[in-house]
């Protein structure tokens, strides 16, 4: 079966039904530039200030190593499927791409519409601390007072230029930002582990003791944000030079390097306030834990630069996540799930140039409904963090939660239909223990979501954000429904991707 076309050159290139347009540029990553692409989206010091003093702070318990240990075993075995059906299936819209393959297009239209919904949140909860942040500094070091959205727009419009250029530069942005970022925290864990608190090396943290007294699941769930970025890795894969080996090389890099080195950090920041103390501190000093445990260390100087790169960190992220979702509208709009325009590829830079206009109209629209519900007098700089940053991480969070159990469950289906179960046994069986696992970490976020969001309990709050993931399922679900009646063509190729643009072609040449 042929297909693939002739260049010019005499090269061999993949051809799509409406052209070089609807194919994102291949061959632009590799190893090292894939993999600072997922890990810049974990961003190393955000995590660090934010998410480990919060798990302390909140979950009042000094087992948080652990809880990085136990997340990256699961994290494997989610790994271990999702990573072999990489090797079959090439599409910017990975986990939607998945689960269509497994378990059919109304799963799979459902699926797209909430990783559109939960990667957008993540993307654009980050601009609510990175304003914060820059407003900070340049009040402490130019004494200029300005509000948190002034520079959280100018960062959405550096974005969105560099979304739409070509992905090989916007690696090479954020792999300098990620390792600084990784450097630093490696210095500050020498000087932690070099002058520990008053008892000293100790390993508690790692006792299953240590966990006791808090719901583990809802722990798990303050700490799985720190691995989401490693799942992204096959919605590059369309743009890699060997997609087969590559993607399933960086997952599993990724998973062993976040697990390592966050479980590291977190327990060398139990040593540095003592495994006694760790949580009173964290409740103390909030996201400002390490810089407070860093300074008498460190000093002023080096905790200033610190500040700094927190911010660069951040933006990182950003530009990060927003390659991820301008991907999925790019997957989306080719597969007719989105407008078609949505899916068409830069002529001149290979990007989704369209959906990557579309990640930035929403962050548009978003900045601007919290930018107008903030009515302190010069603009609460608490509202960014505690508000946009929180409600939109826990949220994307959840969705990708779901995305991934859903995903562990496709793979299963995909290789029994494939006839594939016996091959495969081994693979499908770490599938269903990370299917049950995942469930069970979803279950206790939804249940627990006040606490998440450090939202009184009975908040509405608590049923309405994890609503807006039961929405965009419905609405996929709705999407789904109407091409099967009206579109029948396109709905058979969701999930396809360019191999639906192959098939269609040797097809023509057959008849």
């Amino acid at each position: 079966m042929s297909t693939v076309g002739q260049g010019t050159t005499g090269t061999q290139e993949i051809s799509t039904y409406k052209g070089q347009e609807r194919a994102l540029r291949a061959g632009r990553l590799g190893t090292a530039g894939l993999l600072m692409s997922v890990l810049a989206a974990t961003a190393p010091l955000m995590t660090v200030a934010g998410v480990m003093s919060t798990t302390y702070a909140v979950m009042g318990i000094t087992g948080l190593p652990l809880l990085f240990v136990i997340l990256g075993a699961i994290m494997a075995l989610f790994g271990i499927g999702y990573a072999e059906m990489s090797r079959h299936v090439h599409n910017a819209g990975a986990f939607y791409a998945y689960i269509s393959r497994g378990l059919g297009g109304l799963a799979g239209s459902a699926a797209a519409y909430v990783a559109l919904v939960a990667y957008s949140a993540l993307q654009v909860g980050v601009y609510g601390i990175f304003g914060f942040e820059v407003a900070g500094l340049l009040d402490k070091f130019f004494d200029v007072t300005v509000a948190w959205w002034i520079p959280a727009l100018a960062a959405l419009a550096v974005t969105a230029a560099l979304g739409a250029l070509k992905i090989d530069l916007n690696v090479k942005v954020v792999g300098l930002v990620l390792i600084l970022e990784v450097l630093f925290v490696l210095i500050i864990d020498v000087a932690y582990g070099a002058d520990p608190g008053g008892q000293g090396l100790s390993l508690e943290a790692f006792d299953p003791g240590s966990v006791s007294g808090a719901g583990l699941g809802t722990a798990l769930c303050f700490t799985v944000a720190a691995f989401l970025g490693f799942e992204q890795a096959p919605v590059y894969a369309e743009e890699t030079d060997k997609p087969q080996t590559v993607v399933r090389r960086v997952m599993f890099l990724a998973v062993g390097i976040i697990a390592v080195f966050y479980a590291l950090t977190a327990w060398l920041i139990g040593v540095a306030a003592g495994p006694d103390h760790v949580v009173e501190k964290a409740r103390e000093e909030s996201s400002a834990l390490i810089f407070a445990l860093a300074e008498p260390r460190l000093g002023t100087a080096f905790t200033d630069v610190l500040h700094i790169l927190f911010v660069t960190g951040a933006f990182g992220c950003m530009l990060a996540f927003h390659n991820v979702v301008s991907r999925y509208a790019f997957a989306m709009g080719r597969e007719g799930l989105l407008p078609r325009k949505v899916g068409r590829a830069s002529a001149s830079t290979g990007a989704p140039a369209y959906g990557s206009l579309v990640q930035t109209a929403v962050s548009v629209v978003v900045v601007a409904a919290f930018l107008l519900s903030d009515d302190g007098k010069a603009g609460d700089p608490t509202a960014p963090v505690l508000h946009l940053f929180t409600w939109m991480g826990n949220l994307g969070a959840l969705g990708v939660i779901l995305l991934m159990a859903a995903t562990s469950v496709a793979v299963i289906a995909f290789f029994v239909r494939r006839g594939a179960a016996r091959a495969q046994a081994w693979r499908l069986v770490c599938s269903g223990l990370a299917t049950v696992a995942l469930a069970v970490v979803f279950v206790y976020a939804v249940k627990d979501f006040d606490v998440l969001l450090g939202a009184d309990p009975g908040s509405p709050l608590a049923w309405m954000l994890p609503g807006v993931v039961a929405v965009a399922a419905v609405t996929g679900v709705a999407v789904g429904l109407y091409l099967r009646a009206r579109r029948p063509r396109e709905y058979a190729r969701i999930g396809l991707g360019n191999e639906a643009f192959q098939l269609e072609r040797a097809a023509s040449e057959e008849r």
